[in-house]
Order: C-alpha cells, then structure tokens, then sequence
C-alpha cells in the first residue's frame, strides 16, 4: 500500500502532464492537419496512485473547447493533490512534535 502522500504526488504529476498536453493542443489549433493528443490515466494496483500516458487522437482536427476544459480539470485536480499533499505532511508534523 502505497503512501497517501506518494499517492498524491503520483496524482499532482498526472495533473500537469494533462495541462501539458492542454497547452500542447491549443497552441497548435491552427497548425494544418494537427492531430490532438490525449492522456490516457489509470489507477496503478493496491491504491498505489495513477499513471498516465500520451497519445495522439485517432482523428485530426481541433478541439479547442476540449482542451479548455481540460486545463481547467487539469488545475483542479493538481490543487486538490496538492491540499492532500498538504495536509498529509502537516499531520505527520503535527505527530512527530507531540511524540518529541
């Protein structure tokens, strides 16, 4: 079983790559016969996190509101790991100086 702090790191890491891939896809919407990419997430076994890999969409062509979207999504999720990240590491802190 993994940490729950690992867990959301593997989590804050998926998060950008998707921004990445947002950003990717918007800045060549104009580009003539740009095929999108896309992140493929999935749960790693045990409660182990997420992986995430990147692929190109099966068809060429824009996807602008998509792409928005999915930064926003992105952000969001990277800000809820990071919270969890967080508050796992102030908990751990708050513990270690009680036991101290």
């Amino acid at each position: 079983m993994a940490s729950i702090s690992s867990i959301s790191l593997s989590g804050m890491q998926v998060a950008q790559q998707r921004l990445q891939v947002s950003a990717h896809n918007v800045a060549n919407v104009q580009t003539e016969g740009f095929r999108r990419q896309e992140v493929e997430q999935q749960a790693l076994p045990d409660g182990g996190g997420v992986q995430a890999r990147t692929e190109r969409a099966a068809e060429a062509g824009p996807s602008l509101v998509t792409d928005m979207v999915g930064a926003l999504a992105a952000k969001n999720s990277f800000l809820a790991n990071l919270a969890v990240f967080r508050t796992v590491e102030q908990t751990l802190g708050r513990l270690l100086d009680d036991r101290a």
